[in-house]
């Protein structure tokens, strides 16, 4: 794992694209602040920059730097969720522009699994965390399901966890809206 996570992070700093284990699935990653980075992530999965990804962060302690308004709910349903949990936030700020949704919004989970965590721990940036597919595809399950046009396309394929045949979910996902509204896009 320690190898894995200095090459992805190096290969991360330069502004490439990694393919790694997170939480829920297999993603396709690039640091969150890089708007090249975002964009070469979209041509890869074929998929139109009007869909928004979400982000991974190793701390709810660094949601206010990446989400104007943070609010205390988002803190209760984070501790609270047994399962990976993505929140969608209004006001997302000091991301690339590209990532950040029409309505300003962003998608952010705080990831529990132990590669991911460390992997975003050590590179101090949010890192983009899309399913490992074609868009339109089904989103693979484990390592051996991700077609080899995305393992290709990417920069740097980590190797922790690929023989991990666990049939891996996605995660659920909310958007607090405001007046704190919970909003359920996907249980």
């Amino acid at each position: 794992m320690e190898e894995d996570i200095k090459k992805a992070c190096d290969v991360l700093l330069k502004g490439g694209i990694i393919l790694y284990p997170t939480d829920t699935i297999w993603g396709i990653g690039c640091d969150a602040t890089n708007e090249e980075a975002v964009k070469r992530i979209y041509a890869i999965k074929q998929r139109a920059d009007s869909k928004s990804m979400l982000v991974l962060l190793d701390s709810s302690a660094k949601l206010d730097y990446f989400v104007s308004d943070c609010p205390d709910i988002a803190l209760d349903l984070i501790e609270l969720s047994d399962k990976p949990l993505t929140i969608i936030y209004s006001g997302a700020k000091n991301l690339a522009p590209n990532l950040i949704a029409e309505d300003e919004s962003i998608g952010i989970r705080i990831t529990q699994e132990n590669f991911s965590k460390e992997l975003c721990r050590r590179f101090k940036k949010p890192i983009v965390s899309t399913s490992a597919n074609i868009s339109g595809n089904p989103s693979p399950a484990n390592f051996p399901e991700i077609e080899s046009a995305i393992i290709n396309a990417v920069d740097y394929v980590v190797n922790y966890r690929q023989d991990d045949l666990t049939k891996s979910k996605p995660s659920s996902i909310i958007k607090l809206e405001s007046g704190g509204v919970v909003k359920i896009i996907r249980e």
